[in-house]
């Protein structure tokens, strides 16, 4: 991590309990455990088949009896975690939920019901924390690469990594309840529905197979209950001990195929809850084997709900994502590192003094730091509207360790750094974020124009007092009557900072 830009820690401390609360398309999942000495002991599991794309409509609507169980199985896992730090604990949301057309219906109430916030991931961000969970399960050796193959609900995760780090991540729209509605939609079982499905899942798994086979891999892993329940089926079935097989995944299919409709599927080693949706699953595994040419493929008890405890370790150390990932935007976009290391020099100074008042945190004093080293990231694309630039490749990049929520919200930021409001700069953002969302653009916008010289040295006198939606801003009256261009920037300020919701009052003495 550079030096220039040092960053707020929750750390962890031995017997703190986390949770991990995993809204899959197919089932939710919860992780409760205990950090030791750095290390994770689990403590409790928790696992609902809620089949939550089950109740898309094609539209980006949800089916209000789905809706409702989800809520409810959220519910119950609420009561589980009602006495955990909310700091340690992580709910995440994946496909389904990236589907809806809004969100944030089904997200309120979840919320409300699981006493948490909800975050959603993309499909990458989501396989990262897939291979971390896998990664940490089964260490590989040094060196060595793997490919590991998520198949969940709604979305079929494909990474390669090497130790604990993801090097090339995708994500497909092939699940196992998803691929039986979207290739079995009645429930009608065929040679010829299978051979048409099976085109369809390959050409997606081709969008990437050269350039992974290019990189290559010393073993396959598949995670998630649908690799795993295939895998009993194999080891069922006598064809292998666990693993599932080039040759063995072919008589898997037959014996599917033997049952004119799902529900008539017999297969030794299934279990009835995974009937419905064995047979998209079991396709789009078939699929990926024949893209990939893969010949066999373990199968790991870990997957998503580890690799989320795991990140918090990260999160809580020296090895948050987030901060790898904004030194790369910074390197790729060619951010002017010292600029950035002023700007966030004096946004901590204004954050110190108004967190108490304004009830902020270690989570918003990071998110304001990352603000800081990106808001001239649009600079490479054009100077004339570069926040507006900056702002879109924030929110429309896949940035590892963010959630969608979070990348929406430091684009919001670096938006209104500087300019006029626009009406629509928060619409983006749950309302539970919109108070702080506004209040965070307020402190970096003063500390953007306080550094529009871009030159070096600490302002003299700075001192920030907040009172409700006042601020009431002094700075040193000589340093400002030096830099006539900040002075009229600073005295025009309290007109814009009107855009959000807040009323300025600048003091120089």
């Amino acid at each position: 991590m550079n030096d220039l830009y040092p960053s707020t820690r929750l750390p962890l401390e031995d017997g703190d309990m986390l949770a991990a609360v995993d809204l899959g398309s197919n089932s939710f999942h919860m992780v409760v455990a205990r950090y030791l000495l750095g290390q994770l002991r689990i403590v409790d599991r928790l696992r609902e088949t809620v089949r939550l794309a089950e109740g898309l409509d094609g539209k980006g609507g949800l089916d209000p009896a789905v809706r409702q169980r989800a809520i409810d199985c959220l519910s119950r896992f609420g009561q589980r975690v009602q006495d955990l730090a909310p700091q340690r604990i992580r709910a995440i949301a994946t496909n389904t939920v990236r589907s809806l057309a809004q969100p944030q219906s089904f997200l309120v109430p979840a919320e409300a019901a699981l006493g948490h916030a909800v975050e959603v991931v993309s499909g990458r961000e989501e396989a990262r924390l897939v291979y971390l969970g896998v990664a940490h399960a089964q260490p590989s050796r040094p060196g060595e690469l793997r490919l590991v193959i998520d198949i969940g609900g709604g979305s079929t995760e494909c990474i390669i990594g090497s130790g604990f780090e993801a090097i090339e991540r995708e994500s497909l729209q092939l699940g196992c309840v998803a691929s039986t509605r979207r290739f079995f939609p009645s429930g009608k079982l065929s040679k010829k529905k299978w051979r048409d499905g099976l085109t369809e899942a390959s050409a997606e798994f081709q969008q990437f197979t050269g350039t992974y086979r290019a990189l290559g891999w010393h073993e396959v892993i598949g995670s998630s209950g649908t690799n795993k329940a295939i895998g009993d089926i194999c080891a069922a079935m006598k064809l292998t001990k666990g693993a599932v097989t080039a040759e063995a995944l072919p008589q898997v299919r037959d014996r599917i195929l033997q049952a004119d409709h799902i529900d008539g599927i017999d297969l030794p080693g299934l279990s009835a809850e995974r009937r419905p949706v064995i047979a998209g699953g079991v396709l789009v595994l078939e699929a990926a084997f024949a893209a990939l040419n893969l010949q066999r493929m373990a199968v790991s008890k870990a997957a998503m709900r580890e690799g989320i405890l795991y990140d918090m370790i990260g999160r809580g150390g020296e090895h948050d994502p987030r901060d790898a990932a904004v030194e790369a935007l910074m390197v790729r976009y060619a951010i002017d590192q010292k600029q950035a290391a002023r700007v966030e020099g004096s946004l901590m100074r204004l954050f110190d003094q108004v967190e108490k008042a304004w009830s902020m945190d270690a989570d918003d004093r990071l998110m304001l730091a990352r603000a800081a080293r990106l808001h001239e990231l649009g600079l490479v694309i054009a100077h004339s509207q570069y926040h507006v630039h900056g702002s879109y490749v924030v929110e429309n990049s896949d940035i590892a360790g963010f959630s969608q929520q979070q990348q929406r919200f430091l684009a919001a930021l670096i938006r209104t750094h500087r300019r006029s409001i626009p009406k629509s700069a928060f619409d983006a953002l749950p309302d539970r974020l919109l108070a702080v969302a506004r209040r965070s653009s307020a402190l970096l916008r003063l500390a953007v124009l306080l550094h529009r010289s871009h030159e070096n040295g600490e302002i003299p006198r700075l001192d920030l007092q907040a009172d409700g939606n006042q601020l009431t801003l002094t700075v040193s009256r000589r340093w400002l009557e030096a830099r006539p261009l900040v002075k009229a920037d600073l005295y025009g300020e309290p007109e814009d900072m009107a855009g959000l919701g807040i009323q300025l009052q600048i003091i120089a003495a």
